[in-house]
């Protein structure tokens, strides 16, 4: 039986919207979220959200917001934050189940740091613990041009068994505002996950699913 457990790290690319965005979608989905920021996501949470996340003193409704976190009520229980420095964490090891782990939105640091095995944090490392067991590990990079560099680290982590899911919206779905693109992104994400939801419209059908 697949685990509950699901890891969700933010990293310090552009895109924190889609990350705070599928967090939320997780937790409503009843999903336990174990999360992890890196410093560089909460400088661009306070750029791209006017949201400013402590490290060290993480309070979810600093990340969703007062109205997300009431909608959610008992829900944000499932949230469990991991210090992203904190190697104690279960996630840090191979022998802690999960139903697999997303870099949403993915640096192309982290993506660097992934395809060379660095696990310089925990963020590093857990992703590095789900190629290593086989485990569902998806990466969602937000990064315009991309140099040879970047398309090869990009590749590695791809051979290494990880999905690379570009933060590209589509437009067939007739997005009328910049949140419609999120959830395309968002629930292309929980389509991998296979975490159930209705946040956009499949390509043949006149429903959204």
């Amino acid at each position: 039986m697949a685990s509950h457990d699901l890891v969700l790290a933010i990293t310090g690319a552009s895109g924190a919207p889609y990350g705070v965005r599928l967090l939320e979608v997780l937790l409503a989905a009843e999903r336990r979220v174990h999360l992890s920021l890196s410093p560089a996501a909460c400088e661009v949470i306070r750029t791209e959200l006017h949201r400013t996340v402590r490290l060290t003193s993480f309070r979810l409704v600093d990340l969703l917001g007062e109205e997300t976190v009431a909608s959610l009520g008992t829900r944000v229980q499932g949230l469990r934050y991991h210090h992203f420095q904190d190697f104690s964490a279960g996630i840090a090891s191979g022998s802690f189940l999960t139903g697999g782990m997303v870099i949403c939105p993915c640096s192309m640091g982290t993506v660097a740091a992934i395809a060379h095995g660095l696990s310089q944090n925990l963020i590093q490392r857990a992703a590095d613990v789900h190629l290593k067991e086989r485990r569902k590990l998806i990466l969602v990079p937000r990064e315009t041009p991309l140099g040879i560099v970047q398309l090869r680290n990009l590749a590695v982590c791809a051979e290494a068994g990880a999905v690379i899911l570009p933060a590209m919206p589509a437009f067939y779905t007739q997005p009328q505002q910049i949140s419609d693109m999120v959830d395309f992104v968002v629930g292309r994400v929980c389509d991998q996950l296979g975490v159930p939801h209705r946040l956009l419209k499949r390509w043949g059908s006149d429903k959204t699913s």
